[in-house]
């Protein structure tokens, strides 16, 4: 990092040593149990070792990271037992999103959600699974922004991002985009036609599947 773009010390460079390490490991960039050495760390993101402790401490607390006495920091592992667990308390969170989204969502937004569906649809057409995680991930984030429901938007970030190493193994994992289509489609339309009963049993019975597919 250049040195005039050093963001400096105190809580200007913690918060910007926790937001480069929140989204080297929410992309999966950082591998689940590698090792988070203070000073090569401070050294690739041009802040303290101060800085760089704080924001481990930030992130152990969001589930990302775990610290073990006297051996230093560690991406944290996630069980499929335990992405299971979080994938359930998602189903509560999630549903709840959906169904304010059919009754807040602008017409715009609606749109927005349709030109999604149709590009998930083309996705699974061209053989393309990364692409359609990436919609997918889009499509949840939308419905989360559209909903307004700003408690449950705050809790479900932090509980996606646990999920990464699941989300890529599931999106990779053959006839796995084909199945979710379907019912990533049937929250999109219930969401359109205002149904928030419908929308909150759609992102159920897709989160259903979900779990279903790790326990495989």
């Amino acid at each position: 990092m250049p040195k005039e773009a050093r963001p400096g010390t105190g809580e200007q460079a913690k918060q910007h040593a926790l937001e480069q390490l929140r989204q080297a490991i929410s992309r999966g960039e950082m591998a689940p149990a590698q090792r988070l050495v203070e000073n090569e760390l401070a050294e690739q993101f041009g802040v303290t070792r101060a800085s760089i402790r704080a924001a481990l401490i930030d992130l152990a607390s969001e589930g990302l990271v775990e610290r073990i006495r006297n051996r230093g920091s560690r991406v944290r592992v996630v069980s499929v037992e335990e992405a299971v667990a979080i994938t359930e308390c998602r189903m509560a969170l999630e549903g709840l999103c959906a169904a304010k989204a059919a009754v807040e969502a602008s017409e715009e937004q609606l749109t927005e959600l349709a030109d999604l569906g149709t590009a998930m649809s083309k996705a699974v057409a061209d053989g393309e699974p990364l692409t359609y995680s990436d919609l997918n991930h889009q499509l949840h984030a939308r419905i989360r922004e559209f909903s307004g429901q700003q408690v449950a938007v705050e809790l479900l970030e932090r509980l996606n991002a646990q999920l990464v190493r699941h989300r890529f193994q599931l999106a990779l994992r053959p006839g796995r985009a084909q199945r979710s289509l379907g019912e990533h489609l049937a929250v999109i339309e219930a969401i359109r036609a205002r149904d928030p009963q419908a929308a909150e049993a759609a992102v159920r019975a897709h989160l259903t599947s979900v779990i279903d597919a790790l326990g495989e």
